[in-house]
Protein backbone atom coordinates (compact mmCIF):
# COMPACT_ATOMS: atom_id res chain seq x y z
CA UNK A 1 0.00 0.00 0.00
CA UNK A 2 1.01 3.31 -0.81
CA UNK A 3 1.81 5.97 2.50
CA UNK A 4 2.47 9.55 2.23
CA UNK A 5 5.60 10.75 1.71
CA UNK A 6 5.41 13.69 3.91
CA UNK A 7 2.64 15.13 6.46
CA UNK A 8 -0.13 16.75 5.82
CA UNK A 9 -0.24 19.94 7.16
CA UNK A 10 -2.85 21.68 10.09
CA UNK A 11 -4.11 23.68 7.74
CA UNK A 12 -4.59 21.32 5.18
CA UNK A 13 -6.36 19.07 7.14
CA UNK A 14 -8.81 21.65 8.54
CA UNK A 15 -10.11 22.73 5.20
CA UNK A 16 -11.05 19.40 4.54
CA UNK A 17 -13.25 19.28 8.02
CA UNK A 18 -14.56 22.64 7.00
CA UNK A 19 -17.94 21.34 6.00
CA UNK A 20 -18.45 18.45 9.21
CA UNK A 21 -20.04 20.89 11.36
CA UNK A 22 -23.61 19.98 12.37
CA UNK A 23 -26.31 22.66 11.41
CA UNK A 24 -29.45 23.25 13.58
CA UNK A 25 -32.59 21.41 12.72
CA UNK A 26 -35.15 23.96 10.83
CA UNK A 27 -37.77 24.89 13.27
CA UNK A 28 -41.24 26.11 12.41
CA UNK A 29 -43.70 28.20 15.23
CA UNK A 30 -46.90 26.62 16.09
CA UNK A 31 -49.34 28.19 14.54
CA UNK A 32 -51.66 27.07 17.79
CA UNK A 33 -49.43 27.78 20.65
CA UNK A 34 -46.44 29.67 19.00
CA UNK A 35 -43.85 27.20 20.60
CA UNK A 36 -41.12 26.09 18.25
CA UNK A 37 -41.40 22.69 16.63
CA UNK A 38 -40.31 20.78 13.52
CA UNK A 39 -41.74 21.08 10.31
CA UNK A 40 -44.20 18.97 9.33
CA UNK A 41 -44.90 17.46 12.51
CA UNK A 42 -47.60 17.40 15.39
CA UNK A 43 -46.55 20.38 17.61
CA UNK A 44 -45.72 18.35 21.12
CA UNK A 45 -46.32 21.26 23.29
CA UNK A 46 -50.35 21.09 22.11
CA UNK A 47 -50.84 18.05 19.91
CA UNK A 48 -52.45 20.50 16.71
CA UNK A 49 -51.10 20.40 13.35
CA UNK A 50 -52.98 22.04 10.10
CA UNK A 51 -54.80 23.61 12.27
CA UNK A 52 -56.25 20.15 13.82
CA UNK A 53 -55.47 19.04 17.02
CA UNK A 54 -54.16 15.53 16.06
CA UNK A 55 -52.86 14.27 19.35
CA UNK A 56 -54.01 15.14 23.16
CA UNK A 57 -51.76 16.24 25.14
CA UNK A 58 -51.71 16.16 29.26
CA UNK A 59 -50.21 19.30 30.80
CA UNK A 60 -47.97 17.96 33.42
CA UNK A 61 -47.57 20.88 35.63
Amino acid sequence: MANPKRRHSKARRDKRRAHDALRRPATATCDNCGEPKLPHRVCAACGHYNGREIVEVDDIL
